[in-house]
């Protein structure tokens, strides 16, 4: 399982999860987790992703040489 390591927390952010932490009966560790994944699914969107847009122009080595150069 992959690992995270936040260094340079706050004290006052430190001190108020292990306060929460305490309070769920909870590691810190597992108390960030909860706190972590409750913010990434409320900061997903709430219908499925668009299609990727198709231009009307292929994708050429050609045509990126151009756009680099300015010229398309």
């Amino acid at each position: 399982m992959p690992g995270l390591l936040i260094k340079g927390v706050p004290a006052s952010v430190h001190r108020k999860l292990k306060r929460l932490a305490s309070h769920h009966r909870r590691s810190m560790t597992q108390e960030a987790l909860v706190i972590l994944e409750e913010a990434l699914v409320a900061a997903e969107p709430a219908g499925a992703w668009p299609a990727p847009h198709k231009g009307s122009l292929p994708l050429t080595p050609a045509l990126l040489r151009k756009a680099r150069k300015g010229r398309v």
